[in-house]
């Protein structure tokens, strides 16, 4: 058991591998954050809180201790309204109208295992004995509102995940205004705040300052994750590098509108929040009635955000994504997209394909208009039927003319959008999100199924179904291209409008389990215009996400590293496109296209049959080189070894679990005249092994290369790069 409870003391110990999460109960019915961090025996986890008395203006409600005020008090689960001036996690409105609860302990239970959250994606357990999990039940005696905090020890992969259901076991309604997922309190203030921010086709820069008095966090009132900000914060203390120092990290397993906020307040102590965004968002529970928040995952590491991130990847690689693919080596693929945009018929599939063929290519993806009208994009969402001017023979004929070749065949789909222009739409106007009388807002002239409405998932998810029975189809790519606007539904009363952007996030995973249920022999990716939703929430159902629209070499390399700080290699889509590069026009070679979508799941999004026979002899050559690598890739351990937000340079290895064998990349964005010798040191290797270069054939000692390091080569002109393969003997 890793969750130990020492009643005298009202102490809670949740310990995994190498990090100590201790809760204690203030006056036996408060719980209070006590410590986080490195592993501490058990026998010596007392005497962690310490109160004083405080100023007049931190209230204190119990005249015989005067050093009890909420407002310095280090809370698990914060309220409002009774003397906590912070971010609370949780507020209500009651039948009263007032907005002031105060939840207190009255039992827990501690099993082995751990739960599945209703209609949510969450980690998950093969065997109870990975996990230990500890659930407090809170009540306000007043309002009948129960709150059950539960806690999942993930014990060797030494994380923590968190959430909270709210159950109203009062007689009259209860209206939640907030229902956060976790909500910790940190003992000082002397951290870095690091998140991930960007845009369309510059997602997940890294972005580190040091924390301030006052708010400062993330969040998203998009209706998705968003390309604007990740549902991930993580705060490093003083100095933490990607090696060294203690990193915190946050992450919500969500796709939908976030909040992720760090108040450091009046005494110099920091909270953290993260949840459901409670902006525009309210809940309704009705007597008998309860509320289910989604999950977040707490990593603690004392090895930088190295260690942190090795954590966050082996996690979610094995105990969130699911399925078929979760073990299994993934395909090497080659999207029409743009190669062909709208403009194709099947000879020219057919084309495509044999050149893949031919160059060991495994997959071929159709992209976007195979269906309805679909011949620009201000039309047909929604009408998921084959066109035929395009396809005479259906996707039956070009499904089966590209297997005869001996490749898999794939399919772009967008499934919750709809077309003002679609004859899906001419029926059902009423079923897109909308408000009454007004506008209805087109982004990419589309709008948004309402997906909080049960018929509409079902409809979708049976249009889906029939395409997917039509042919044998093994791949998806699960599209979605605009935020959401006017969020209202036809479904929903005046009072519960404002559920209806979590309502619609409900809709959508429970179509997206039907049909990866239905469907296990099919690998699912997602993308929302590239990265836009790449969060835990879509893993769960989809193992690969699209990673950005934006294909430039030199531009992934920023994108794929700082999504590597919280999501595995074996997640993140990257293909080699044409030069000069369709998003920033820029030329690149080959070989530093090959490298850069190397470092993640491989494919190609160009016109195959364009090539030169030197260009296809060096696509041979690079998928060669990838099947040899990818199980090293998407399955191995990862270290960054240079920031490319830093310095001209970008570098990172993958390492066998076993430290058997390794690749390291190397990329160079702008020569320099008369530069000096650099090295590269790696790491994740056996220091007491000897590995082979199978670059040279030379010998190196592990400790040699993580020490001293390789020279790095000689190279000329800008964007270079260079790939090496070790093996231990």
């Amino acid at each position: 058991m890793s969750i130990y409870f020492h009643e005298e003391q009202g102490l809670f110990h949740l310990q995994s591998d190498r990090s100590s999460y201790v809760i204690q109960l203030v006056r036996g019915v408060y719980p209070a954050h006590a410590y986080w961090g490195s592993k501490i025996r058990d026998e010596h986890v007392g005497g962690l809180l310490e109160r004083r008395g405080r100023a007049s203006f931190s209230p204190t409600p119990f005249r015989d201790d005067a050093a009890f005020s909420f407002d310095s008090l280090p809370q698990e689960y914060p309220g409002y309204g009774s003397g906590d001036f912070r971010q609370p996690a949780y507020q209500v409105q009651l039948a009263n109208g007032t907005t002031v609860a105060e939840a207190e302990y009255v039992s827990h239970r501690i099993y082995s295992g751990k739960p599945k959250l209703a209609g949510l994606p969450a980690v998950y357990t093969e065997q109870d004995d990975e996990a230990d999990t500890l659930e407090l039940k809170l009540v306000d005696p007043i309002s009948g509102l129960t709150i059950y905090l539960s806690y999942t020890v993930m014990k060797s992969f030494d994380a923590i995940t968190r959430s909270v259901t709210l159950h109203n076991e009062g007689t009259e309604n209860i209206n939640l205004l907030r229902a956060m997922s976790i909500s910790v309190d940190m003992k000082h203030s002397a951290y870095e705040l690091l998140h991930l921010h960007g845009a369309w086709a510059k997602e997940r820069h890294v972005h580190r300052r040091k924390l301030s008095p006052g708010m400062q966090g993330i969040e998203s009132r998009r209706g998705s994750s968003s390309h604007n900000h990740n549902p991930f914060l993580a705060l490093l203390s003083d100095g933490a590098g990607e090696e060294t120092g203690e990193v915190y990290g946050f992450s919500l397993v969500y796709s939908g509108n976030f909040s992720a906020q760090v108040e450091v307040d009046q005494y110099d102590t920091t909270r953290v929040v993260m949840g459901i965004n409670p902006f525009d968002f309210s809940w309704l529970l009705e007597p008998g009635q309860s509320f289910q928040t989604p999950e977040a995952v707490m990593v603690y590491s004392a090895e930088g955000l190295g260690g942190m991130s090795r954590r966050y990847h082996k996690l979610y690689r094995t105990r969130l994504s699911r399925g078929h693919f979760r073990d299994r080596t993934r395909p090497v693929l080659v999207n029409n997209w743009e190669a062909t945009y709208f403009d194709f018929n099947a000879d020219k599939i057919e084309d495509i394909a044999k050149e893949a063929q031919g160059l060991g290519v495994e997959l071929f993806v159709l992209d976007d208009g195979w269906f309805g009208k679909r011949n620009a994009d201000n039309s047909s969402l929604g009408d998921w039927i084959v066109d035929r001017n395009k396809l005479p023979g259906g996707l039956e004929d070009l499904v089966q003319r590209v297997r005869n070749l001996g490749l898999e065949f794939g399919l772009w789909f967008e499934p919750e959008m709809i077309s003002p222009d679609s004859d899906l739409y001419r029926n059902h106007p009423d079923w897109c999100l909308h408000v009454p009388d007004r506008r209805r807002t087109e982004g990419r002239q589309q709008l948004i199924l309402d997906f909080a409405r049960e018929e509409v998932c079902d409809a979708i998810a049976g249009m889906v179904r029939s395409i997917l029975q039509s042919a044998p189809i093994t791949y998806v790519k699960w599209d979605m291209n605009r935020n959401m606007t006017e969020i209202g539904s036809a479904s929903l009363p005046p009072e519960r409008q404002r559920e209806t952007a979590h309502r619609y996030m409900l809709g959508l995973y429970r179509v997206m389990e039907q049909l990866t249920t239905e469907f296990p022999h099919i690998l699912f990716e997602s993308c929302s215009g590239g990265g836009g939703r790449y969060d835990p929430g879509m893993l769960y159902y989809m193992p690969q996400t699209w990673t950005s629209d934006n294909s430039d070499a030199i531009s992934r390399l920023k994108i794929q590293y700082g999504t590597s700080l919280v999501y595995p290699l074996s997640s993140m889509g990257a293909h080699v496109s044409a030069v000069p590069n369709h998003q920033v026009h820029r030329n690149t070679s080959l070989r530093t296209r090959g490298h850069a979508a190397m470092s993640g799941n491989f494919g190609y999004e160009l016109d195959l049959t364009a090539f030169t026979e030197q260009e296809k002899e060096e696509v041979r050559q690079q998928i060669e080189l990838y099947k040899e690598i990818r199980h090293l890739v998407q399955f191995g351990d990862f270290y960054r070894l240079r920031n490319p937000f830093e310095s001209n340079e970008a570098a990172w290895t993958v390492v066998s679990e076993d430290r058997s064998e390794a690749v390291l990349y190397y990329f160079r964005v702008l020569s320099e005249g008369n530069e000096p010798i650099r090295w590269l040191r790696t790491q994740g290797l056996d220091p007491e092994g000897d590995y082979e270069c199978l670059e040279d054939g030379q010998v190196y000692g592990g400790d040699r290369l993580m020490n001293s390091g390789l020279t790095i080569p000689s190279m000329h002109g800008d964007f270079q790069s260079y790939l090496w393969q070790f093996k231990r003997i």
